[in-house]
């Protein structure tokens, strides 16, 4: 049977909203990532490459025209090479991985080159047109994040609640206090700053190289979103950002609006005796699901008991947990459901989103890279990451060490 195993992988620093990064073009961003793993597999064949397949959720400004075809051209593959851009919001990185995960198991390829990328600075504003020849209800919207261009009758089934109003309905839903979220929040910027103190990220990280006018290039190789200056007490004095009245969800718990890309390198059994490649992990089952979009955080407990059946697997054999937190709220529901305690040593082992910040389109490979490295680290053997998704889906993936 053919199986899929990754590689190798990298990925840019995560700038922070309107920081380092909002000065590189989103399409060149992904361009640097992928030349910068190309570097370090040199003796990869890219003429091999059946595909470069990149997810990325807003897909409005240079993002447009299929990122993932410009980004490889850009980065100087050959032409032969095709590009695919897909979107599943939050979950396109991961949803990247999983399309050359099936694509090997079905027999249509042996080496990809997937990832995500989302330059949330740069995302433009967007007009529409009038819906008739002198209409007057042409709209403008800040692409940065979230509904736009709503159709009126989701908004009648399902309600079109910014995401941190979904986490608000599940800290109402789960009785989660104000304290315990903030508590997550600074347990996520504590571990994320001791990981990168103690150079953890930099095993995931590659420059990105900002040219100067009368200046040497520069150079972005450490990750701008981490507080490590965070305490409970300041988290306590932020506002709600939701809910004006008894909301409890504020920006110190939630993550942020940042810039970045991953990449990871994809082979079949026969890309490694080909072209002569070590495997990191073996992907061993995925998981996506649709859940209530009101409550969409929730989207991980289901997605990812559905990767575990799929394995054969249960939670006890799971060692490194990535639970993408796109909002405390979010995080502890996921984990309350799944009887799983916030402290978990198995659980963002090195923080997550609420520290790192949370590049839409890159986080569903960096969290499933950064669980493959970890796996390495510690000498473990199972791995899931998993993430909920704007409109109320889950998705999850199950690694396996090959160095076990």
């Amino acid at each position: 049977m053919k199986e899929a195993f990754i590689i190798d992988g990298t990925r840019s620093a995560i700038g922070n909203f309107k920081g380092s990064l909002a000065a590189v073009r989103t399409d060149d961003l992904m361009a640097s990532v992928i030349k910068n793993l190309i570097k370090k597999n040199p003796e990869l064949p890219l003429n091999k490459i059946d595909d470069v397949i990149i997810g990325c959720a807003n897909q409005a400004g240079e993002d447009n025209r299929n990122v993932a075809r410009m980004a490889s051209l850009l980065a100087g593959l050959p032409w032969e090479v095709p590009g695919e851009t897909v979107n599943r919001l939050c979950a396109s990185g991961m949803s990247a991985i999983v399309q050359a995960y099936r694509a090997i198991k079905s027999g249509e390829g042996d080496l990809f080159i997937s990832g995500g990328v989302e330059g949330m600075s740069r995302a433009p504003y967007v007009i529409s047109k009038t819906s008739s020849a002198f209409g007057t209800d042409s709209k403008m919207y800040d692409s940065s994040f979230g509904w736009r261009f709503i159709n009126p009758e989701m908004a009648k089934l399902y309600g079109t609640e910014a995401m941190g109003n979904t986490a608000e309905n599940l800290a109402q839903l789960y009785k989660i206090s104000r304290e315990e979220q903030d508590e997550f929040a600074y347990q996520s910027q504590m571990k994320a700053s001791a990981a990168q103190n103690r150079g953890r990220f930099a095993e995931e990280i590659s420059e990105i190289s900002i040219p100067q006018r009368k200046k040497d290039d520069l150079i972005i190789k450490i990750d701008e979103f981490i507080r490590p200056e965070t305490t409970l007490e300041v988290l306590a004095k932020l506002r709600p950002a939701f809910l004006k009245e008894n909301g409890s969800v504020t920006a110190g718990n939630s993550s942020g609006l940042n810039d970045g890309a991953a990449a990871v390198l994809i082979a079949s059994n026969d890309g490694l005796k080909n072209y002569n490649l070590k495997p990191l992990v073996r992907i061993v089952s995925s998981a996506v699901v649709g859940v209530e979009p009101r409550i969409m955080g929730i989207g991980p407990v289901e997605a990812s008991q559905l990767a575990l059946k799929r394995a054969g697997l249960s939670w006890n054999d799971i060692d490194v947990i990535e639970l993408n937190e796109a909002f405390a709220a979010q995080s502890i529901a996921c984990l309350k459901e799944l009887k799983i305690e916030n402290n978990d040593p198995r659980v963002n082992i090195n923080g997550g989103a609420i520290a790192l910040g949370h590049p839409l389109g890159m986080s569903g490979t960096r969290i499933t890279y950064s669980a493959a490295l970890e796996l390495q680290r510690t000498g473990k053997r199972y791995a899931l990451a998993t993430m909920c998704i704007g409109v109320g889906q889950g998705y999850a993936i199950i690694l396996e060490n090959m160095n076990f």
